[in-house]
């Protein structure tokens, strides 16, 4: 191929006649660059040798013995790959590692001062809730999207709901502001065409959980979900990662639908809101029939917001420096040792208990019981 070059002809006709790519050609014409091809060096094989030999585990445990030594003892105050490199020396040790061998085991054994960041598996969807980590139940996040504008028209708010596992959204631009009614048809009217979910997840608005003047208010929102034996979940607020499914799909339906085009009323909105959700529907259609069933939706239920107060609410919140968190407006003492820390509280209306468990993301499966306090909610319908 070189010769060939040589005497003139083209890269591309020398790398058809001998079946190769071009690439090969200029390679091994580069190679031979200078020199007379019976002088050329026609071996390609890497520097590296063919066996690496690693340290014996002896002198790595020796390494990490002196590195011990020398930093609870050494005058000096070194336990640094030299310092340790020099203790092996004086010990007369055999074979004798370098400097940069040291390192190495050092850094391969998580030794150094200085370490990289660990990259820890993720906590599983809905980790703060046993039996959605498990798949056993679904859970329906929902969410307003404010300060939208349709020029020369007028401001608009669209409510947004998504299912954990299946994916399974809903959105409903309105006129105006969301209220608590606006969601309580919203949702009866979801719940009822795709059923039950297990639990429905909502941030800590008045619109959702009710207001805030007075301890013990239970908002519509929550009655509406209790009279379904749907259980209501609070998250806490300024916390990253609970709310993740519906933010990620408020930023998608801006994106997809608000901002693609100018609209000229709500009726054209809401039109152009109905066919994106549709064909989401339709392109997530396996994970929402893998997602877990939900309950049918009751032929004869009607709301009653004044009928007794059943079931459970459950409020995720991150306790003060005093190991206190609040939950319906007031502060419960949960545990002195664990401040700052989230908890899961689950507000249990008939026994008139509130059970505080411990959360951790690194083990999102331990979820122990930290303290249990008598708690009697009033049936008081909240004034929104």
């Amino acid at each position: 191929m070189v010769a060939a070059v040589r005497r003139g002809c083209p890269i591309r006709q020398v790398a058809r006649d001998f079946r190769v790519s071009p690439a090969t050609v200029s390679h091994w014409v580069q190679h031979a660059h200078g020199q007379r091809l019976d002088r050329v060096d026609w071996s390609d094989r890497p520097h590296t040798p063919h066996q690496t030999r690693r340290t014996d585990t002896t002198i790595e445990d020796l390494v990490l013995q002196l590195r011990q030594e020398l930093r609870q003892e050494s005058d000096l105050g070194f336990y640094g790959a030299p310092a340790i490199y020099e203790a092996l020396v004086q010990r007369q040790v055999q074979p004798l590692p370098s400097v940069r061998t040291i390192g190495r085991i050092l850094e391969r054994r998580g030794a150094l001062d200085h370490r990289h960041r660990v990259r820890r598996k993720p906590p599983p969807l809905g980790w703060y809730l046993p039996r959605v980590a498990a798949g056993k139940e679904e859970l329906d996040s929902l969410d307003a999207v404010e300060g939208l504008k349709i020029k020369d028209g007028p401001l608009v708010e669209v409510l947004n709901g998504v299912s954990l596992h299946g994916g399974l959204v809903a959105s409903w631009p309105q006129e105006g502001c969301v209220t608590s009614a606006a969601v309580i048809d919203a949702l009866s009217a979801f719940w009822r065409e795709f059923g039950l979910p297990g639990y429905a997840q909502f941030d800590n608005g008045t619109i959702f959980q009710g207001s805030h003047a007075h301890p013990d208010l239970v908002g519509r929102v929550s009655r509406l979900c209790l009279s379904l034996a749907v259980v209501p979940v609070f998250v806490p607020p300024r916390e990253t990662g609970f709310q993740a499914a519906i933010e990620s799909y408020n930023g998608s339906w801006q994106v997809r639908v608000w901002s693609r085009f100018q609209h000229r009323d709500l009726a054209e909105l809401c039109e152009r809101s109905q066919r994106h959700v549709a064909a989401l529907r339709r392109h997530r259609a396996e994970r929402i029939a893998a997602a877990p069933p939900r309950r049918r939706f009751p032929r004869r239920w009607q709301l009653d917001l004044e009928q007794p107060l059943r079931g459970r609410l459950i409020y995720v919140r991150r306790t003060d420096g005093k190991g206190t968190a609040e939950v319906l407006g007031q502060s419960f003492a949960v545990d002195e040792h664990w401040p700052n820390r989230l908890v899961r509280a689950e507000v249990d209306l008939g026994k008139g208990t509130i059970t505080f468990h411990r959360l951790r993301r690194r083990e999102p499966a331990d979820q122990p019981v930290l303290r249990v306090v008598s708690h009697r909610v009033r049936g008081v319908l909240a004034e929104e």
